[in-house]
């Protein structure tokens, strides 16, 4: 089945505890289709400045994504500075510089216009709306991500957006800023009344939560020892549930979404390990499935006796 994700490549600049790193490649685009990539194949479209380094783009093929609805404009890349603290929670943002990016006006090419699975990912909600208009199928699953900047400013839109969609990924400040709830479970059901069938709240180091008519999924984190950089853990979880999803499962029945949802928490945990897309660019196969095993082992238990 195929996948289309439309949203930012970035050239990041941040700082962790654990050192620094300039210029790396980013954006939800570039961290969803890595994910997805290691279930099977994926297209994106955004947009790059000309200043954005080919060897990126270069490894995004080598993992077989389809960059046809990539567009090199004149200009320079949008980048993004940061910093986080011992709280790898929360990142603090130094600078933003939307450069090409302020200017993304996504064009579907015909070939992509019929995807089985669709990803919106964090852009501004009217750029959402305007894929789903250019969509000639109803695909299989919508989803869409998004953050308290929408949800702040564009309130409105967001709303529309949300009405179109399947399953919203969303962690869980900005989904108790959407509903209005301080407590996440009644967060996450005033946003299925919102419109999607499905809710992902996203909790960083504290897993996440699946919300599907009546049913909550709880995945834990996978417990690091050492972690980097969780910029694009988000987007990279994402990716795993889509690309699991689509590729492996191609059902979206309950189940299958509750493994992909630790399938999604394990390509996380990976992407957290490095910085940036590093630590993808050595793993293998048979790593991620001693994960998923090792993320069974975690809740595995016998029933208890009462």
């Amino acid at each position: 089945m195929s996948i289309l994700a439309v949203g930012s490549i970035a050239l990041d600049s941040l700082e962790t505890p654990f050192g620094k790193r300039e210029e790396v490649p980013g954006g939800s685009a570039t961290f969803f289709s890595t994910a997805a990539s290691f279930f099977g194949p994926v297209a994106i479209v955004g947009v790059v400045g000309e200043d954005f380094p080919e060897e990126h783009l270069e490894f995004l093929r080598g993992r077989g994504v389809d960059l046809t609805g990539v567009v090199r404009q004149s200009g320079r890349t949008f980048r993004w500075k940061g910093r986080y603290g011992f709280d790898l929670n929360e990142a603090h943002t130094l600078e933003t510089q939307l450069n090409v990016f302020g200017e993304f006006d996504p064009v579907l090419p015909p070939q992509l216009r019929r995807p089985d699975f669709l990803f919106l990912g964090n852009i501004h909600p009217r750029l959402q709306a305007k894929v789903l208009d250019q969509v000639e199928a109803r695909p299989k699953l919508v989803a869409a991500d998004t953050m308290n900047f929408w949800i702040e400013n564009t309130r409105p839109e967001l709303l529309e957006v949300l009405r179109r969609v399947d399953m919203l990924f969303i962690n869980d400040s900005e989904a108790r800023q959407l509903a209005g709830e301080h407590n996440v479970i009644k967060a996450a059901r005033a946003i299925l009344r919102m419109g999607p069938k499905r809710a992902v709240i996203k909790r960083g180091e504290y897993g996440a939560l699946l919300f599907d008519d009546g049913h909550v999924f709880a995945s834990p984190a996978y417990p690091l020892e050492d972690v980097f950089d969780p910029t694009g853990a988000g987007d990279s979880f994402a990716g795993g549930f889509i690309g699991y999803l689509a590729h492996r499962r191609r059902d979206l029945t309950l189940d299958g979404l509750r493994q992909a949802c630790i399938a999604g928490s394990t390509l996380a945990s990976f992407c957290v390990e490095r910085f940036s897309l590093d630590r993808f660019r050595d793993l293998r196969a048979e790593e991620i499935a001693q994960r998923l095993a090792a993320f069974k082992a975690l809740t595995d238990f016998h029933e208890i006796p009462v």
